[in-house]
């Protein structure tokens, strides 16, 4: 399959690029500066590119199978790159006739909101990264107004290490026995899982430790 990662150098792009081209895909490497991967793989496509120039992204899609969304803003927490790059992707699916779409967002967007406890709900979201999750809720809205086969998965707060696969998966927003993390590698892993797995097709699903 041909897959492309947008935010492919970022933490949670960088491992979702090296878990695809395990899996034998054709993987494009969408990022600013791809070539920090340091990536060496005959199946690896790295594509300079900002997901805010539409015609940038729009070429990048021709004869894509699927996009994976892991777009961060960095230390930037008025960025509306999850938004806007997010809809610049979607336009672009819809021109080159790309259904599938996994896309990266945060537990604690519209109804999870009720899973975080009172630092993440009332001090980190409520105010230090209060417009960071307004983006992310502004992508999510997108993406499910988008028509296209898409899955938002809503991870916790990103630990280092290697993936463990016993996170949790799928729980209601008044599940409260969360640790409210969860490793990068199992994010990546997850998002993996996603391109042949149809269980969460047209869902968000929130996944956490």
């Amino acid at each position: 399959m041909n897959v492309i990662v947008f935010g492919a150098t970022g933490t949670i792009g960088r491992l979702a690029v090296k878990t695809l081209l395990e899996d034998g895909h054709t993987v494009t490497a969408f990022a600013r500066r791809p070539e920090v991967l340091d990536l060496d793989h005959p199946a690896l496509i790295p594509h300079a590119g900002d997901a805010l120039d539409p015609a940038s992204v729009s070429h990048a899609m021709r004869n894509q199978d699927a996009a994976v969304v892991t777009l961060g803003a960095g230390a930037s927490r008025k960025s509306t790159i999850r938004s806007q790059g997010t809809l610049n992707i979607i336009s672009a699916m819809q021109t080159h006739g790309v259904r599938r779409l996994i896309c990266q967002s945060t537990l604690g967007a519209h109804e999870s909101r009720a899973n975080l406890n009172f630092l993440w709900k009332h001090i980190m979201f409520g105010l230090l990264l209060k417009p960071v999750l307004r983006d992310h809720e502004l992508q999510e809205t997108l993406v499910r107004a988008s028509g296209l086969d898409w899955t938002i998965v809503r991870p916790s707060a990103f630990t280092d290490g290697p993936a463990t696969n016993r996170f949790k998966e799928d729980f209601a927003p008044s599940e409260r026995n969360l640790s409210l993390k969860i490793a990068r590698a199992d994010i990546a892993q997850f998002l993996r899982r996603q391109l042949v797995d149809p269980t969460y097709l047209r869902r968000t699903v929130g996944i956490s430790n």
